[in-house]
């Protein structure tokens, strides 16, 4: 049991070291693709939170993710961005409050929701070809 938690702390450590590191050398296109692969993880621990009870849990990881989605809805230049940016932001606005719903009503519903989401506009992000990021 004593490894297991010295190999967990470990990696946890290795992992936000990794992703610091990763931070500094990135572009913003992909500083972004990090964001919302960050939010889509912590809606999928919410998620396993509800499903197991773990109500402080749900609600540190809705928080964290709601955090993440608003660093998004902050980085939008809706100058540059135009409709496109304009759209994000309601879509991050709707998904803010949609997590706040399922944290509040233990909805894993909302989650899905909430994760096909992040998914769309994922997907649209990844196919940004390289000479337009």
């Amino acid at each position: 049991m004593v490894m297991a938690t010295m190999n967990k702390k470990a990696m946890d450590g290795y992992g936000r070291g990794a992703v610091e590191s990763e931070v500094n050398y990135a572009s913003p296109h992909r500083i972004i693709q990090m964001l919302i692969d960050g939010a889509l993880s912590k809606v999928a621990i919410a998620k396993g939170c509800i499903e197991r009870n773990d109500i402080p849990g749900k609600s540190r990881h809705i928080t964290w993710a709601i955090n993440i989605i608003n660093g998004l809805r902050t980085s939008l230049d809706t100058q540059k961005g135009g409709d496109i940016a304009v759209n994000l932001d309601s879509l991050y606005d709707y998904m803010g409050r949609r997590l706040l719903e399922s944290n509040v009503q233990n909805d894993p519903a909302i989650l899905d929701e909430v994760t096909v989401l992040l998914k769309e506009i994922k997907l649209g992000w990844d196919s940004i070809p390289p000479e337009y990021q």
